[in-house]
């Protein structure tokens, strides 16, 4: 048990000297970052695939049940 608190005393060192630096935690991320970095290669997977035509069929399919 003892070892238990000699570990979390580390851990909670690590994640302080992380902080000192500005450094963000690995899952938190910016949804518009997110965004930016996944619309390039989403854009380039359409051309490649010719996938428009789904893009464009799908929304439509929406649209429908949706009413509009």
């Amino acid at each position: 048990m003892a070892d238990t608190a000699t570990r979390t005393m580390i851990r909670t060192q690590g994640r302080k000297a992380h902080a000192s630096f500005g450094v963000r935690p690995s899952g938190r991320r910016h949804p518009l970052v997110a965004t930016a970095m996944v619309l390039p290669l989403a854009a380039l997977l359409v051309v490649v695939f010719g996938g428009w035509e789904a893009v464009v069929t799908q929304a439509s399919s929406v649209g429908v049940m949706l009413g509009r």
